[in-house]
């Protein structure tokens, strides 16, 4: 086994330097630094070229002004720093560790040869190699102690991947950070230098695969043309191990081979298949897979045949497999009928429980209707057993306020990598049941849907970076709090002063609960404006619209109540669960009260357990919601004296709209359902500033938002 080693020696002090910024360099700021004294070590010894390396030198002369020497190489493709001797390596004694921890595990370890202190960072493979060492720069850039060090990381996820939702002619959708960052139009000829910009900022929170094109695909991606153009930005990914996938179009057998039909079971459309593949690892050999949306939203897919969505996933997972590659199978499908929405996609699955191939993983959405402010886990989540599952998360914020929205989601994603399935027994989590530690199969995966375009802070709020940011570290360890991902953030992206860190933190970790609050309170969901998600819309009717496209399918207002009725007396989505989870809420008095609206049709005057009656805490919760954005303003103007004026005024500036949206929500919501209501709003609480008519009459054209 080869191993590779990266030595480093220095004692460093941390200084602060404000300048006007613009965000693009994310959080891979390395600020200038002084050093207390000359580093006792000479320079770099490498026996060959290594990313790692490269990534440090270039960290280390921002840090300091200049690079280390680089000296007479040396054997065993080991990496150097300081005057520890070659021999000494030896002397460590990590080869089981490293082979326990896999090709991207590594080892940071200081060790102590005569004066001399020595960091280690150690992996068997450069992938591990470079994860460590961004994980070392991340702990200077943070501020943490780097003279006793004794740490092993592996992922937990083997598949970390980012979803772009961007299309050939350059929008993307749900992007609300410009057009997309891949320039198909100049491509192969012109290479943005972002791709590689790209490609460091995910290789440095451990993501390691990346989706270019949206699940809504077009054959066209599968054209000889366009082929080219993956290669040269998959070659670009490539030095940071950075695998390329591909959403595919059902049908582009036919659309493109101008076969009869696209019948998973037809042998000239399985043979189609396997020579699309074989053509496209030709050009791009270290190519992931494919991601298939297909029989959803109008999508082709094996169902128009009368074929499974095992029948189509096992075809595509045959012609993958020689090579290596696997299928994404996502579960977001839901037909016209009278069934319960939230029920459709565990209906749809479950009954094929255990025909997928083995390189074949269902992705599934991390609650059962759509990316909502706040839902419960969907019960596929540990229900399913025998084949693989991978947890589908939204980075963008189609339904949280696009880019104006200050919302940190790692919050939410924690809430729900740790909700607990029960369907191994208790701590069956939906993290446990999805990372291999519960159902051990060939691959384990998590997607989250990219946040990025072509904006020069990338993702349109500087605060939306964190969102970024999270997901790569919960797709590293998901045992990371919220907590301490927004600290890192905040200290490598702005500074590391605590006067700064921790009330903008406390902001982060209350803001997404605060836009539950002002949007969708108590399990309320999917109230917002027909087709573009942005504004609140309860009272939406659109003529021959599906009724579950439409608020009122899901808020159920009459004078009697509100809320979803999915318990056994209602549409029995709770019966999905694993017990005690379906008892928990069924029961209205046991169910979560933020999830009480979503499992319940509750009657307006219900008592809630701090008292007051369902009407009067709905209006307190969309109050609070207005008033904690409000002091996240007053927060955020104290910081002026931290922050570079480019950065401040922006998000200054998105903080006033996401005040004023906040406002709108409240009072379009409260005005409406206290017409089925019938009671007044608390007089505690701040009056409603709109008309409800004239709240009717906004129409936002934002259908083509990029």
């Amino acid at each position: 086994m080869k191993i590779k080693l990266y030595l480093l020696l220095f004692c460093l002090v941390l200084t602060f330097q404000l300048k006007a910024e613009d965000g693009s360099r994310l959080w891979l700021r390395f600020q200038p630094r002084q050093v207390s004294e000359t580093p006792p070590f000479t320079g770099l010894k490498n026996s060959s070229s290594s990313v790692a390396a490269e990534e440090f030198q270039r960290a280390w002369s921002e840090m300091t002004g200049s690079p280390l020497t680089v000296t007479k190489k040396v054997k065993n493709n080991t990496l150097l720093l300081g005057t520890i001797k070659e021999r000494d390596i030896h002397r460590l004694n990590i080869g089981s560790e490293l082979l326990a921890a896999g090709p991207e595990g590594y080892i940071i370890r200081s060790v102590r040869r005569g004066n001399n202190n020595i960091t280690v960072v150690a992996s068997a493979d450069e992938q591990g190699l470079l994860y460590g060492v961004y994980h070392l720069l991340r702990m200077i850039q943070t501020g943490q102690p780097t003279d006793n060090l004794d740490i092993t990381e592996k992922p937990r996820y083997d598949i970390r991947i980012l979803n772009h939702w961007d299309n050939l002619d350059g929008t993307v959708e749900r992007g609300y950070a410009g057009y997309s960052v891949w320039k198909w139009g100049e491509l192969p000829g012109t290479i943005s230098p972002r791709y590689q910009e790209y490609a460091r900022a995910n290789a440095s929170i451990g993501i390691n695969a990346t989706v270019l094109n949206n699940v809504n695909a077009t054959p066209a991606i599968l054209t000889e043309e366009y082929l080219e153009k993956v290669k040269v930005i998959a070659s670009q990914l490539q030095p940071y191990h950075i695998k390329v996938y591909l959403s595919i179009n059902f049908s582009s057998p036919a659309e493109l081979g101008g076969l009869e039909n696209s019948d998973p079971l037809n042998p000239e459309v399985q043979q189609w298949w396997h020579t699309k593949v074989n053509e496209i690892y030709r050009l791009i050999p270290d190519f992931g897979g494919f991601l298939v949306k297909a029989n959803s939203e109008g999508l082709p897919g094996p169902q128009d045949y009368g074929r499974s969505h095992a029948e189509g996933a096992n075809m595509l997972a045959d012609a993958l497999k020689p090579h290596g590659g696997i299928v994404m199978w996502r579960a977001f499908v839901y037909n016209p009928s009278g069934e319960d929405r939230a029920k459709q996609a565990y209906d749809e699955f479950m009954p094929l429980e255990g025909q997928f191939r083995e390189n074949v993983i269902i992705q599934v959405k991390n609650g059962p209707v759509d990316f909502q402010p706040r839902e419960p886990f969907s019960p596929l989540f540990g229900s399913m057993k025998e084949t693989a599952v991978m947890p589908e998360l939204q980075i963008t914020q189609e339904y949280l306020g696009f880019s104006n929205h200050l919302v940190y989601l790692g919050t939410q994603w924690k809430e729900f990598l740790e909700s607990d399935t029960y369907c191994r027994g208790e701590n069956s989590t939906v993290a446990k049941t999805t990372d291999g530690t519960i159902y051990p199969h060939p691959i384990s995966a998590i997607a989250g849907v990219a946040n990025i375009g072509e904006d020069v802070n990338w993702s349109g709020h500087h605060f939306a970076q964190a969102n970024w940011y999270a997901f790569g570290r919960l797709a590293w360890d998901h045992t990371l709090s919220a907590d301490v991902i927004a600290d890192e953030w905040l200290r490598m992206s702005f500074t590391q002063e605590n006067g700064f860190v921790e009330p903008v933190k406390e902001m982060m970790l209350n803001s997404w609960e605060t836009t539950v609050d002002y949007m969708m309170p108590l399990g309320l969901h999917h109230i917002f404006a027909w087709d573009h998600h942005y504004g609140p819309e309860p009272w939406c009717d659109i003529p021959d619209a599906r009724p579950d496209w439409l608020p009122p399918y899901y808020h159920n207002a009459s004078e009697k109540g509100i809320g979803f009725d999915r318990t056994a007396n209602g549409s029995d989505a709770v019966s999905q669960y694993c017990s005690p989870v379906d008892e928990i809420y069924n029961n209205i008095e046991t169910c979560p009260e933020e999830l009480l609206l979503w499992f319940h049709h509750v009657p307006w005057d219900h008592r809630m357990k701090n008292g007051r009656i369902l009407w009067d805490e709905l209006s307190y919760r969309y109050d609070a919601g207005v008033q904690q954005v409000r002091e996240f303003q007053k927060t955020w103007d104290r910081m002026e004296s931290f922050v570079d004026a480019d950065r401040f005024s922006h998000v200054q500036s998105r903080l006033k709209i996401q005040s004023r949206d906040a406002v709108w929500w409240k009072d379009a919501c409260l005005l409406y359902f206290q017409t089925h209501s019938g009671r007044p709003i608390p007089y505690a609480i701040e009056r409603p500033v709109h008309e409800l008519e004239a709240l009717k009459k906004i129409k936002l054209d934002l259908k083509h938002h990029n």
